[in-house]
């Protein structure tokens, strides 16, 4: 690792710990020269499928389109930041463990959706508005009668479903 102060090739590992997910390793280094400390971070690099969007196009996964997705059907919805990337988390993780090299965009859609209906279902109701296209006041009348006639999930109801 160089020294991002000096520029020297000598470093040294002074501490290592895994950070508090357990994901990263955070190492303290020291330069053999400038004598300077600094910290890295390492993370296991995993591959997340590229996306077929539907006109047939591929493109790599990007995380802060589907954060930023997530993030405007939950504008001034009262859903906590820990809340939310768990829920990108989850859907990551569901991604990798499907192994396959390409995914369908719809797929990455449905998802998102699942977990909204956990997180806020004002927040599911204007993604599924404009991700399947709502024409009428009836397909909104629709999805808000079956959210209605679902009991209502607890945190940790919707975290065993998803997970497991």
């Amino acid at each position: 690792m160089r020294c991002p102060f000096c520029g020297a090739q000598d470093t040294r590992v002074v501490d290592s710990r895994l950070s508090q997910e357990g994901d990263q390793v955070r190492r303290r280094r020291e330069c053999g020269e400038c004598k300077e400390r600094f910290t890295t971070y390492e993370v296991a690099e995993l591959n997340l499928p590229r996306v077929v969007k539907s006109n047939g196009n591929r493109e790599p996964f990007r995380e802060d389109k589907l954060r930023a997705g997530i993030l405007r059907a939950l504008e001034k919805r009262p859903v906590g930041s820990d809340r939310i990337e768990a829920a990108i988390t989850r859907i990551k993780k569901r991604l990798l463990a499907s192994g396959e090299r390409e995914v369908p965009s719809r797929l990455i859609g449905e998802s998102v959706m699942n977990e909204l209906a956990g997180l806020d279902h004002v927040a599911y109701v204007r993604f599924a508005s404009v991700y399947r296209s709502f024409q009428d006041v009836n397909e909104f009348r629709e999805v808000i009668d079956r959210l209605e006639s679902q009991p209502p999930e607890t945190e940790s109801s919707v975290s065993a479903q998803t997970d497991g």
